[in-house]
């Protein structure tokens, strides 16, 4: 029986908490490598027999480490302990794809499609990409993965003169996008805080409500047109985004 689990030990009163010694127990197992990731922890019920817990105690000492990100909890199928995640640091100086940024860093990529189909914009989306009545875009919606772990939910719209067929679109989209001459050449990208829905932390693979990222980019041709109006949202706890900033030239604006 793994130690973490073992019923000694839970009525010291200086250790604080029943709930939170099971919480550290089982953290300090996780940092020791004596639970790995994917490993799956026995059901609540089982917990408490073996901790000698009450199920309450165990509930809320796993809610805890979900919350924390350090296990995860999948419908149907158990609590688990999460994938470790490398922390990446993105610059913000760069116009690149997802794709080509893990392909810098030497790591394999691939997509969970969620939708890929010609649709009628939403208002915010015919403003951001300058569309008149009855237009159409091509929308994409997956979930980017970087060796095997989720990072991000994609969400994009483009007008149908860049994207005929969103289906062509398997890895790269930019790579698509350069093939039909329409890669945007420059983009405005704006960052901010979220607290992730159930739906996209399930796909995320991390507790509902847990800090993301929230990224609105608009990119535009050559000629100024917009060509592309990505949403994104990234974990929080697998990305740092840096940007370079430099002193303005002496006598200009402050």
């Amino acid at each position: 029986m793994n130690l973490a689990f073992d019923p000694g030990d839970f009525a010291d009163p200086g250790s604080g908490p029943l709930y939170l010694q099971l919480q550290r127990r089982i953290a300090e197992s996780i940092q020791a490598a004596r639970l790995a990731p994917g490993d799956s922890l026995p059901p609540e019920r089982d917990l408490a027999a073996m901790t000698g817990l009450s199920r309450v105690t165990v509930r809320k000492a796993i809610q805890e480490l979900v919350s924390a990100g350090q296990l995860v909890q999948r419908r149907g199928s158990g609590t688990f302990v999460a994938p470790r995640v490398e922390r990446l640091e993105q610059a913000l100086s760069l116009l690149t794809s997802f794709t080509e940024d893990m392909a810098r860093r030497g790591r394999t990529v691939d997509s969970i499609w969620l939708s890929r189909r010609i649709d009628a914009p939403a208002p915010e989306e015919s403003m951001a990409l300058g569309l008149g009545p009855g237009a159409r875009v091509a929308r994409l919606e997956r979930v980017r993965r970087s060796d095997g772990v989720p990072l991000a939910i994609e969400r994009a719209a483009l007008p149908l003169s860049a994207l005929p067929d969103p289906e062509a679109v398997e890895t790269s989209l930019y790579a698509v996008l350069q093939r039909n001459g329409q890669r945007p050449v420059r983009a405005v990208q704006r960052i901010s805080a979220a607290n992730l829905s159930p739906r996209d932390a399930e796909h995320l693979g991390v507790a509902s409500g847990a800090a993301g990222l929230r990224i609105e980019r608009i990119g535009y041709l050559p000629d100024g047109r917009v060509v592309e109006y990505t949403r994104s949202l990234y974990r929080g706890d697998a990305y740092d985004f840096a940007v370079e900033l430099k002193l303005a030239p002496e006598g200009g604006p402050a």
